[in-house]
């Protein structure tokens, strides 16, 4: 088993817009350890959401090699990505991204029904990911019965169920006041010290990137600068 979760090697982006080439990823290098807990950081245009959507599967780069827990994934096509996606990235959003007609333990189950997991196993493994965020008298409620830190508790459980190699958290306290996202942000980093979890955060709050380990620094798509906030 590698050490290294993530490694971007000289990836590049570009994007056609009508005639136009927008140059998003410059030859972007960078590395997460595995068990780290990462901050990526940048001003809007920095290339801070494609290289998010890159480390997440949701995307692949112009050029460049990207190697996820030990796989090159880079140019996949976009059934392999999914099938990667699903096993290796547990996502949380800062919308949440909950189905709204189903409930806590369905919302956590879904991630299990496309790895093609039996329904007595799916029940199991989401009840205890729900219990393990603090939310077992909550299995049956819908998410507009909860608040908005218990749904993305919800969330949480759900990034968690298939064991992934990494929890990818795209402004992950970013739709909640500020108790909840306290609460959100210190499940996190339980989850980084209890589980050896590593977690990757994308983030404009200076507060959330100074409880990280570490924070990566994007600019006109590259690593503009790595290393305590």
């Amino acid at each position: 088993m590698t050490d290294l979760v993530i490694e971007a090697r000289n990836l590049s982006k570009v994007y056609k817009m009508g005639s136009q080439e927008v140059h998003a990823l410059r030859g972007l290098s960078t590395t997460v350890a595995r068990g780290e807990v990462v901050a990526i950081m940048g001003p809007s245009g920095s290339g801070k959401s494609t290289l998010m959507n890159i480390i997440g599967c949701l995307d692949r780069p112009t050029s460049g090699d990207y190697i996820l827990d030990g796989e090159s994934v880079g140019q996949l096509g976009d059934d392999q990505l999914a099938t990667i996606r699903n096993r290796k990235v547990g996502f949380i959003f800062q919308s949440f991204n909950l189905l709204s007609r189903t409930t806590a333990l369905g919302n956590v189950e879904l991630p299990m029904r496309y790895a093609g997991v039996n329904s007595r196993t799916r029940r199991e493994r989401a009840v205890a990911a729900l219990e393990a965020v603090g939310l077992k008298d909550r299995l049956h409620h819908r998410p507009n019965e909860l608040s908005g830190g218990q749904q993305q508790r919800v969330a949480i459980a759900r990034a968690l169920v298939n064991d992934p190699a990494m929890l990818l958290a795209d402004e992950p306290t970013g739709n909640l006041d500020s108790k909840s996202g306290k609460e959100v942000l210190e499940m996190l980093l339980n989850l980084n010290r209890d589980r050896g979890t590593t977690l990757v955060i994308v983030t404009h709050d200076p507060k959330v990137a100074e409880r990280t380990q570490r924070v990566i620094r994007i600019q006109d798509g590259v690593v503009a600068e790595e290393g305590e906030l």
